[in-house]
């Protein structure tokens, strides 16, 4: 070795998009708190979880939910959490509680939001969430991806 050229433990890595495996994971949301599945599933989502992290990458892997209506929220928010959504027309705010998202046919947009909102807001952000695979039964269309349990507990 050379005095001019450094050791290899001294080099930094950085993680290439091109050379990332991506795995596919499904978890089961029945019983599960949703603050604490969000913040499990956004640092899979973003690729914390690997060595080679590099925060400028999209590193992360699939992640596939399953039972999304049946996410527990804690003390009262269930009936004191309001979502707000706008349709697009002049004076068209809606809003609804915890309990009528996931009493609804969207109950799956509950979990979406919330892991939307722990991403980085930008271009990155964007692109990761569209990794993110949210259902309301305990079915899926990803079977062909072989997808592995996490269990988060």
């Amino acid at each position: 070795m050379s005095t001019n050229s450094k050791p290899a433990y001294h080099c930094t890595q950085s993680a290439k998009e091109a050379d990332i495996e991506r795995r596919w994971y499904v978890v089961d949301a029945t019983g599960q708190t949703l603050g604490r599945l969000a913040t499990r599933v956004a640092t899979i989502l973003r690729g914390k979880h690997r060595v080679n992290f590099t925060p400028h990458v999209d590193g992360g892997d699939f992640v596939i939910i399953v039972n999304a209506e049946k996410v527990v929220f804690t003390g009262r928010k269930l009936d004191q959490k309001v979502y707000y959504r706008h349709t697009g027309h002049m004076g068209g705010v809606k809003e609804q509680t915890a309990r009528q998202m996931l009493e609804g046919p969207y109950a799956e947009r509950v979990l979406v939001q919330a892991i939307r909102g722990m991403l980085p807001k930008n271009s990155l952000g964007r692109k990761t969430i569209t990794k993110l695979k949210v259902y309301t039964g305990p079915e899926h269309p990803h079977a062909a991806q072989k997808p592995e349990v996490l269990t988060l507990g």
